[in-house]
């Protein structure tokens, strides 16, 4: 049955896995097509799926669990991934709650979304202010691919526009929230297997100290505010000073946020 062949996936999955539990049953559910809550609130007693065996062995090969699925969670959406893009991740809803902090009962009007791979961020602002309108950049055709299917899904295609580009180059509107997600790993960082192997470099890696993109990406920002907008721009946990010393640099005061675990996590520019 679905309880003892969980059991015995979460054992295998130790090994590759840091939650291998939450794994095997995240598996499971998608073999029955069903929810995780469905599976634990009522079919843990049904048979196993044959096509089980075939999803741990992926996870085993250290494949993410978000493209075995084809699904990812993101702050109040769930998101289409798979090879070729990003996988959302939680530390990544820092920027949203940042960014909802800092407009409180008021909403932006525009937003623009640099890196956006999936529509990750900019189709998470959508949703937490339906009245407003966004444009995502992202240099991966695949990964625009995704951003704009997940746009149909999400019933948000008529608030949301995706453009191919250089980060911020040939644009010249000003936004009143600007979120940014950028490659920050240094290219002789360790990395787990799931995330080196499978997910794409360019989405990752940014020089050896992982600062180019910041590089790039931060000057050109002042120029696309709105007057009372705000730029929030994910960070590593190392990065506040350097990042913040580049801000600096190009004219703009820079906030700290952290995550859950009390991690510097994102900066907001302005």
């Amino acid at each position: 049955m679905a309880r003892v062949a969980i059991a015995e996936a979460a054992r295998r999955l130790e090994g590759v896995s840091d939650t291998p539990r939450l794994d095997a049953e995240l598996l499971m559910a998608h073999a029955m097509d069903c929810t995780r809550d469905a599976l634990l609130l009522g079919r843990l007693g049904d048979a196993a799926p044959a096509g089980f065996a075939a999803l741990v062995e992926r996870r085993l090969g250290h494949e993410p669990i978000a493209y075995i699925t084809g699904h990812r969670a993101f702050w109040t959406i769930e998101l289409m991934v798979g090879p070729g893009v990003l996988v959302p991740r939680p530390d990544s809803e820092t920027l949203i709650e940042a960014a909802v902090a800092h407009f409180g009962g008021r909403a932006p009007d525009r937003i623009l979304d640099l890196g956006t791979g999936p529509g990750t961020l900019l189709l998470a602002a959508l949703d937490q202010w339906p009245h407003a309108r966004g444009l995502g950049v992202d240099a991966s055709p695949v990964a625009l691919d995704y951003a704009r299917r997940n746009a149909d899904r999400l019933g948000l295609a008529a608030r949301a526009q995706f453009a191919e580009g250089d980060w911020a180059k040939g644009i010249s509107e000003r936004f009143d929230l600007i979120l940014a997600n950028p490659p920050y790993i240094g290219t002789g960082e360790a990395l787990p297997a799931d995330v080196r192997d499978h997910e794409p470099r360019e989405a990752l890696f940014a020089g050896e100290a992982g600062l180019d993109a910041y590089r790039v990406l931060i000057p050109q920002i002042p120029g696309l505010l709105a007057p009372g907008g705000i730029a929030l721009v994910e960070i590593g946990s190392a990065q506040a000073e350097p990042v913040t010393a580049i801000a600096e640099r190009a004219g703009m005061s820079a906030r700290l946020f952290r995550d859950l675990a009390n991690r510097p996590r994102a900066l907001a520019l302005h």
